[in-house]
C-alpha cells in the first residue's frame, strides 16, 4: 500500500478490506451493470429505430437511457476490474476524468427528469397546445442545454479538484472517486472553492426537484378530475415511481455532498453512494420506460419478428 500511496494516484479502498468479499461485492456489481446497461440499450435501440417512439416522451427518454448507460459505465467496471485484481489504484488522471463525467452525467440526469416532467405536465394538463409547446426544435433545445449544462457542471468541478494539494496517503473510503472523500485529503483550506460550488449546485438540484414536485402536482390535480380509474390508476403507478427514485436520487446525493465526509465511514454512508450511482441508472428502465405498454408492444414485435426472420432466412443458422 505505500508503494501505491507515494505514487501520483489514489487507493479505492471500496467496503471491504476482505479480498473475498471485495470479489463477492465486485461480482454482484457486474451483475448489476450488466442488467442496468441492458435495460438502458434496448430503450435506446428501439427508440431510435422504430417510428412510433418518435415523440418528444421517448426522445427525453432516448436520452435519460444514454445518460443512465454512461453514468454506470463511469464507475461499476473501474470499480469490479480494480477489486477482481485486488489492487483498488486509480491514477490521477483516471479520478480526475471520473469525476468530470460522473457529475456531468449525474447533473444531466437531474436536468433531463425535469423536462421530462415538464413535457409530461404538458401532455396532460396541456394537451392541445402540447405540440406547439413541445415542438422538434424546442426539444433539441431542451436536450442540448441538458448536455452542455451537465459539461459545465463536470468541468468545474474537475478544475476546482485539480486546484487543491493533496497531502497524506492518498485512500479513499469509496467505490469510486467522490468529492465528499477527496476534500477529506486536502491539505489546507483550499477546498473552499470547491464547497461553493458544491452548495450551488444542490440548491440548483433543489430547484430542479421543485419544478418536478409542481409539475407532478398539476398532474394529480388533473389526473383526479379524470372519470376513468383505469387511466388514474396508469398516471399514478408511473408517476409514484418516478418521485420516489428522483427523490432517493437527490436526497442520498445532497447527504454524501453536504455531509462532511468522516475519517471512518460508516455502512450508511456506503449504502447512500450506492443509491445515488447504481441504483437509479439501473431502476430507470424499469420505472420510466419498460413499464410503459408502448415500448413493451415495441420490444414483442421486434423479438418475434427477429425470430421469425431466422426461422426464414438460413443465413440464422450459419
Amino acid at each position: 500500500m505505500e508503494n501505491i500511496t507515494t505514487m501520483n494516484g489514489f487507493l479505492l479502498k471500496g467496503f471491504s478490506d476482505n479480498h473475498e468479499l471485495q470479489i463477492l461485492q465486485a461480482l454482484l456489481f457486474l451483475v448489476t451493470y450488466i442488467f442496468g446497461s441492458a435495460g438502458n440499450f434496448i430503450i435506446i435501440t428501439i427508440t431510435t429505430l422504430d417510428p412510433q417512439l418518435q415523440s418528444p416522451m421517448y426522445y427525453f427518454l432516448k436520452h435519460l437511457s444514454i445518460l443512465d448507460f454512461s453514468s454506470l459505465s463511469v464507475t461499476v467496471p473501474q470499480y469490479v476490474e480494480s477489486s477482481l485484481a485486488g489492487s483498488g489504484y486509480i491514477s490521477h488522471a483516471q479520478c480526475m476524468l471520473q469525476i468530470f463525467f460522473f457529475i456531468g452525467f449525474a447533473w444531466s440526469e437531474m436536468a433531463i427528469l425535469t423536462v421530462m416532467s415538464y413535457d409530461r405536465y404538458v401532455a396532460i394538463c396541456l394537451p392541445l397546445h402540447y405540440e406547439v409547446i413541445m415542438s422538434p426544435r424546442k426539444c433539441t433545445w431542451a436536450v442540448a442545454a441538458v448536455w452542455v449544462s451537465g459539461s459545465t457542471c463536470g468541468t468545474l468541478y474537475t478544475t476546482g479538484i485539480l486546484s487543491i494539494r493533496f497531502c497524506g496517503n492518498r485512500i479513499i473510503h469509496q467505490f469510486f472517486c467522490d468529492v465528499p472523500q477527496l476534500l477529506k485529503l486536502s491539505c489546507s483550506n483550499d477546498y473552499l472553492v470547491i464547497m461553493g460550488m458544491v452548495n450551488f449546485v444542490a440548491v440548483m438540484a433543489f430547484v430542479c426537484f421543485i419544478g418536478i414536485v409542481i409539475s407532478y402536482v398539476h398532474i394529480f390535480s388533473t389526473v383526479l378530475r379524470m372519470p376513468s380509474a383505469e387511466s388514474r390508476s396508469k398516471v399514478f403507478s408511473t408517476c409514484l415511481p418516478h418521485l420516489f427514485v428522483v427523490s432517493l436520487f437527490l436526497s442520498t446525493g445532497t447527504f454524501a455532498y453536504l455531509n462532511p465526509a468522516s475519517d471512518t465511514p460508516t455502512a450508511l454512508e456506503f449504502l447512500f453512494s450506492i443509491f445515488y450511482t447504481v441504483l437509479p441508472p439501473t431502476l430507470n428502465p424499469g420505472i420510466y420506460s419498460l413499464r410503459n405498454e408502448t415500448i413493451k408492444s415495441v420490444v414483442r414485435k421486434l423479438l418475434f419478428s427477429t425470430k421469425f426472420a431466422c426461422w426464414n432466412d438460413l443465413a440464422c443458422y450459419l
